[in-house]
């Protein structure tokens, strides 16, 4: 059971990296790319390239054998990893302002 938690612990760990790492390439790459390729393609193509380094790599370091149905895995977790850096960073500014909003609500009351 310890075996299992180390692994989901370091999956989180994994997306959240890679999501902030999406974002961060895809803000300067959209500056390049502008009128060429759309910000949602350009986020799902790098999600797909960063997920799918990152689990070869982790094959590579732990000795795990690559079997096509962990491929499978790690492309719908490149999905994943897209959804939320496409819409993750959106919907986390407008949860910041509608805070922001309430709180200067309730301290004018």
């Amino acid at each position: 059971m310890q075996n299992l938690e180390a692994y989901i612990s370091t999956l989180l760990i994994v997306v959240a990296v890679a999501t902030v790492l999406v974002n961060i390439i895809v803000e300067v790459l959209k500056k390049i790319t502008w009128d060429l390729i759309p910000t949602n393609l350009l986020a799902f193509i790098v999600a797909e390239t960063i997920t799918l380094l990152a689990f070869f790599a982790i094959c590579q370091v732990r000795g795990i054998p690559v079997v096509w149905y962990m491929v499978a895995a790690a492309v719908v977790l490149g999905l994943i990893v897209a959804y939320a850096a496409m819409f993750g960073f959106d919907k986390l500014r407008e949860l910041i302002e509608q805070l922001g909003v309430i709180k200067s609500r309730r301290d004018q009351s």
